[in-house]
């Protein structure tokens, strides 16, 4: 005797039609291997410090600590995960966060408060965001040549606006931020921030159009154009994504060291790329996953942390990092040649 089996329900007990998920299922990032494989490394990271240094590292504050400086390099992390999905790279991240951070740090900025450094610091990313997009998608000039004479550019300004010197923030609105009074719930400011970024970059990338012409550009970008896709509009688009994230990260840094300096955002296009890549994020374009790139910060994150607390030499890091990126890239050479 045939059994009926009955239709599958939502969360409010309704029926949903057959072969359809329910629309919160929909909302949920999708777990892969590489996800679950990056979850375990960190869950690993956890417990090696966890053994190494238990009082330390499992100390509530240093795991405050380490958030929160994941957060300034995770937010400048989404915005390259979107231009390396499209095809490209952007190796002028860290020399836009010393721009931004120092020219928001101004007396002359400071004097219009919080609103002033906020406003000046995202103002300054997107304009160098836009000036790489122009050069990009409009001048036709290569992304590596393009986004590495911003670098140049945008540090030495940076150290023509500070003359060599840290600029001071006097605002107390902004320093407040990154005071322990500040924090909701045990979790301070700067980490809300950077998950509201996650959250949207992850929204804009695997729920709209704008996400599906990034991930078609990268993928194939004439046969995208072919299909009515903007392709110079959009990669326009996503170097201003990539400005206004270095932005952020700028005013984020600002609250966490409460000064402005042009050695700000040393090598933090590196760590981007690498944390970027580590998550799944393809080099060539076509392909990037918002949450592997979290992982891969808070992976990179926690290592540094792990070393710190051992005092362990940086170089010893540095070789653990380039280890991990060697292998991440090499993965992915596997991956692509099985499929």
């Amino acid at each position: 005797m045939t059994q009926h089996m009955s239709p599958p329900r939502d969360g409010t007990g309704k029926a949903t039609p057959t072969g359809q998920l329910p629309a919160w299922r929909g909302l949920m990032p999708h777990l892969d291997v590489r996800t679950l494989s990056l979850l375990g490394v960190l869950a690993a990271l956890v417990v090696i410090g966890g053994v190494t240094k238990p009082d330390e590292f499992l100390d509530t504050r240093n795991l405050q600590l380490v958030l929160t400086q994941a957060s300034v390099i995770g937010v400048v992390t989404v915005g390259m995960t979107f231009v390396i999905t499209s095809g490209g790279i952007d190796l002028s991240v860290g020399a836009i966060v010393a721009l931004a951070s120092v020219w928001a740090t101004t007396v002359a900025t400071q004097d219009y408060g919080f609103a002033g450094i906020l406003f000046t610091a995202v103002a300054v990313g997107v304009g160098c965001g836009l000036v790489n997009g122009l050069l990009v998608a409009y001048g036709g000039m290569v992304p590596f040549i393009a986004t590495l004479a911003m670098l140049a550019s945008a540090r030495g300004l940076a150290l023509q606006i500070t003359d060599g010197r840290t600029q001071i923030v006097t605002v107390d609105h902004v320093l407040r931020l990154g005071e322990r009074d500040a924090y909701v719930l045990g979790i301070p400011p700067l980490v809300m921030v950077f998950a509201v970024v996650t959250v949207i970059g992850w929204l804009v990338l695997n729920r709209t159009t704008f996400g599906r012409r990034t991930v078609a550009v990268g993928g194939n970008a004439e046969a995208a154009r072919l299909a009515g896709i903007d392709v110079r509009r959009q990669r326009l688009y996503l170097y201003l994504l990539s400005g206004l994230c270095c932005g952020i990260a700028a005013f984020l840094l600002i609250i966490l060291s409460g000064s402005g300096q042009n050695t700000n955002g040393n090598l933090y296009e590196l760590d981007a790329i690498a944390a970027a890549i580590i998550g799944g994020t393809l080099l060539s374009g076509g392909r990037g996953t918002i949450t592997g790139s979290v992982l891969g910060v808070l992976i990179f994150t926690t290592i540094t942390d792990i070393f710190a607390l051992n005092n362990l030499q940086s170089d010893v890091q540095q070789i653990a990092k380039g280890a991990i990126i060697v292998a991440a890239v090499l993965v992915q050479r596997r991956t692509a040649s099985t499929t």
